[in-house]
């Protein structure tokens, strides 16, 4: 059987100790990313099942159609919209959930946080080229002394999605003595309320209170978007906005020109519409905006348990006892 594993940005899966489950087999691992059709169909040709690393390739009709001997997508952390589950039930192609953790990408959302508010990339990369004590973030957009950075303590913390990730990020915050604010969906709302946090009047008082805002909501059509330019615009000079969550919940380039506009006035993101993304990337040249290569879940730990249970369900699918199938009815049909 091949098992072919595509974006392994790092080359990090070969050496993970979960790597050894999948060692009788023949393994394909690619380090790079490529987009184009013809491409992805001459790396997966011989695929019997493919390994995918979060959303980092789609796997559209179009593509699965041309791939006549794929048979497993086994899936690190849980299925998206970058798959075609219609078109993976009718072909017969069985798709296998993992599992994940709301740890590693909430801590993320935490360090950048703290970085952001006390300047820290921008007092590091000043150093680094010999200007002591200087941060930049001198712009006239920008408020007096801003600059200097802020400490988190009294500073209003709004945390919109309040699941798994953004109750972790609410315990965080409670412990640097934040005042927390939550907006989000009935049910966010409700379990905010229940937990003895405040919840925001409107979307426009969460945005117009919050001293830090982290976006923490699954991309779906409802959510496609739904924080415009006329939320940024009512944010605070001084405030910062997170995303660690989906680059498409912000509205194509409001981020960007709201940054431009000095409302907010930061920004850190690990996210972005398309990745990887270039070296000229827009939000790259502006002194304040944060850019992470989306590493919420890159690191070790996460990687052992997301990987280790990929390849349980490779494993268990090879040996004819395919588990976690998110589509079962694929598994009737005759590939």
């Amino acid at each position: 059987m091949n098992i072919v594993i595509l974006d392994d940005y790092q080359d990090a899966v070969r050496k993970l100790a979960c790597a050894a489950k999948i060692e009788p087999y023949s393994v394909k691992v690619y380090t790079n990313t490529v987009k184009g059709m013809g491409q992805l169909s001459v790396r997966l040709k011989d695929a019997d099942a493919i390994v995918l690393i979060r959303e980092r390739t789609p796997l559209p009709r179009q593509l699965l159609d041309k791939l006549p001997r794929l048979k497993l997508i086994a899936q690190t952390g849980r299925a998206g919209n970058h798959i075609d589950m219609s078109a993976c039930t009718e072909l017969g192609i069985a798709v296998a959930e993992g599992t994940g953790s709301p740890v590693a990408p909430a801590e993320l959302t935490w360090a950048l946080i703290m970085a952001a508010m006390r300047r820290l990339p921008q007092y590091i990369g000043n150093l680094k080229h010999g200007a002591w004590q200087q941060s930049g973030l001198k712009t006239s957009s920008m408020p007096d002394n801003f600059g200097l950075g802020n400490v988190l303590k009294g500073k209003t913390l709004g945390i919109w999605g309040y699941g798994k990730i953004g109750q972790l990020l609410a315990g965080y915050g409670k412990a640097f003595g934040m005042q927390m604010l939550v907006w989000g969906r009935e049910p966010s709302r409700i379990k905010a309320v229940e937990d003895g946090l405040e919840v925001a009047q409107s979307k426009e008082d969460f945005f117009a209170r919050s001293d830090v805002l982290t976006l923490h909501l699954r991309l779906n059509e409802a959510t496609r978007g739904i924080v415009q330019a006329q939320d940024l615009a009512l944010m605070k000079p001084t405030a910062l906005i997170v995303n660690t969550s989906r680059a498409e919940l912000i509205e194509t380039d409001a981020l960007l020109n709201a940054l431009n506009l000095g409302r907010p006035g930061l920004a850190a993101i690990d996210v972005f519409e398309s990745e990887p993304i270039l070296q000229g990337h827009a939000l790259l040249r502006l002194e304040n905006c944060i850019c992470t290569p989306h590493i919420g879940y890159v690191e070790l730990d996460s990687y052992e348990m997301y990987f280790g249970a990929a390849f349980d369900n490779v494993v268990s699918f090879f040996n004819g006892k395919p588990a976690n199938i998110a589509n079962p009815e694929a598994l009737k049909v005759h590939r």
